[in-house]
């Protein structure tokens, strides 16, 4: 299982050099994946771009691009762009993103987006590939008048790998049925199977052997400490987080992340946090997160438990863990020591 972090969103340029910088330390101890995540700030192609230039083995991936703010053209020049700069290192994360930003920062409507996603993946192959780009989808017509055409250069691969971003069960199969990579969210070790185990058997039935195995790339809130109140820190955190997306993110008849919550089998409690969260009372919210759904989302206390957790997330399926550090602040050069801390559990 390979560490991997998620690069902090800034634009502020002193603090963005900081992080390159700090990336390339990281590489150095151990970090396989580096993801630059684009929301509706300072973009995610520029970011990538430059680590490239400042690291030479770490993969880079977009975490994630949403699917409305490219055409799928544009996607696969920009993927072929990256692969190149990185001479073979990106990883094309995308996902729907949401309405909100969707349709209220890029001004396009949020529609379809299985079949969009589907279509986009197919179109971005077929570039890479230097075929004649010919698609006649429900969503994209290519080319839309005159004859097709073919890649003006050549990429360094023909096969960049693609990673999907997805909690619902229709997304999670078909993240399974044409992706190299998923990127679940909360993925919870001893829960997996009970909220993902359908939707991935469904989407693996239907996958090309020549994809390989899906790589499962997931966030686990990490604190490697012998110090109770240095736990109880992260363990505070890790419940606030989990209260904020199952509670607050998302309308009461429409927030994925609560459904998530009741596939894994916590029904009662995601109606409680929703309840509490949605009244205003967050502090209640969070006291409603049951420990059980902490602890399964996190990997927290000393160096023999860290490791116990690292091997219940390999044994569910993950093979990508994004290290996200929770509890108290690190301090200068911590996440290059807490990297190199985790590689060495690891192995």
């Amino acid at each position: 299982m390979q560490l991997a972090y998620l690069v902090r969103s800034t634009a502020n340029p002193a603090e963005f050099a900081a992080s390159a910088n700090e990336l390339a330390d990281l590489e150095s101890a151990g970090l396989g994946m580096a993801l630059v995540p684009e929301f509706y700030g300072v973009d995610a192609v520029s970011r990538l771009g430059y680590l490239a230039a400042k690291t030479s083995s770490v993969q880079l991936a977009s975490g994630i691009l949403a699917i409305y703010s490219r055409t799928p053209g544009l996607t696969a020049m920009t993927a072929a762009g990256l692969d190149l700069v990185s001479d073979g290192r990106f990883v094309l994360g995308l996902g729907a993103s949401g309405p909100m930003v969707i349709e209220g920062f890029h001004g396009v409507p949020f529609d379809a987006p299985l079949g969009r996603t589907r279509e986009i993946v197919e179109i971005c192959r077929s570039v890479w590939r230097k075929e004649k780009v010919q698609h006649a989808g429900k969503h994209y017509t290519v080319p839309l008048s005159g004859g097709p055409r073919t890649f003006a250069d050549t990429p360094v691969r023909e096969r960049i790998p693609v990673m999907l971003a997805s909690i619902g069960e229709k997304n999670i199969a078909l993240a399974a049925e044409i992706a190299e990579y998923w990127l679940p969210i909360h993925f919870d070790a001893g829960r997996a199977h009970r909220a993902f185990g359908s939707a991935l058997s469904a989407g693996l039935a239907k996958r090309d052997p020549t994809l390989g195995p899906l790589q499962v790339v997931a966030e686990v809130g990490v604190c490697v400490s012998d110090d109770p109140d240095a736990i109880a820190a992260a363990e505070k955190e890790a419940r606030a987080k989990l209260a904020l997306y199952v509670g607050g993110m998302g309308p009461r008849d429409n927030n994925f992340y609560n459904e998530l919550a009741i596939r894994y089998g916590y029904e009662a409690q995601a109606k409680e946090i929703q309840d509490a969260f949605l009244g205003g009372d967050k502090k209640g919210a969070a006291a409603a997160v049951p420990d059980e759904f902490v602890e399964g989302v996190t990997a927290v206390g000393p160096a023999g438990k860290v490791k116990e957790r690292m091997s219940a997330f390999a044994e569910a399926g993950i093979t990508t863990m994004v290290v996200s550090p929770m509890g108290r602040p690190l301090e200068p050069g911590g996440l290059t020591k807490l990297i190199e801390q985790l590689a060495a559990i690891a192995s």
